[in-house]
């Protein structure tokens, strides 16, 4: 279970920072930055893939209304100019932009920081599994960006997006294959690039 050792050993103020849909063939990819209030973190905490659906959104519920959060996003566009790590990170730095007072420290899921990220930071593997904040950045971003993708499936219906959330599933694949390419679809990827 993640803990908050290493935003107590940092001390200030420490945002977590994580991001999701780096896989998925269609949508943006989201990053969540979330400054925790050490007096009132959320109980249940963890990383957003081993919570259910239910659980996610009462955290993220408790999350919006005790934490300083900011949500921001990298197009399909930006992610085909500029590469998915890149977009990713992208996200991550306005996300953490976004956030009401600039952090003094700030966690990063994954192995590499964003380059552009112009404050003290620490990467840390597996860090929604292992860092608070980060497991609260994952759930938030997770939340904002499943929405965005059932949103996408009204306007786009029959690609399943609002179960696959955009990632190759096999009735994702067959869609793309039935329905063609949508505005919304990741042309740099590889399926949906050998279909064009």
């Amino acid at each position: 279970m993640p803990d908050f050792e290493f935003e107590t050993r940092i001390g200030g103020r420490v945002a977590g920072v994580d991001e999701v849909g780096r896989g998925p063939l269609a949508g943006p990819v989201t990053a969540a930055a979330v400054v925790l209030d050490v007096d009132a973190i959320p109980t249940g905490l963890d990383d957003s893939k081993k919570l259910s659906m239910k659980k996610r959104e009462a955290l993220w519920a408790e999350i919006i209304a005790t934490a300083d959060v900011s949500v921001a996003h990298a197009s399909v566009r930006e992610i085909e100019e500029m590469n998915i790590l890149r977009a990713a990170h992208l996200a991550m730095v306005r996300a953490v932009r976004g956030l009401r007072h600039p952090p003094d420290h700030v966690l990063v899921d994954g192995t590499m920081l964003p380059r552009d990220l112009a404050l003290p930071a620490t990467p840390i593997v597996r860090g929604d599994a292992r860092s608070l904040s980060i497991a609260a950045a994952s759930i938030v971003a997770k939340i904002c960006r499943d929405r965005i993708m059932v949103d996408l499936a009204q306007q786009h219906p029959g690609y399943g997006w609002e179960t696959n959330m955009g990632y190759p599933s096999k009735s994702h694949r067959l869609a793309l294959q039935n329905l063609g390419v949508s505005p919304h679809h990741r042309r740099t990827f590889k399926p949906v690039h050998n279909m064009l």
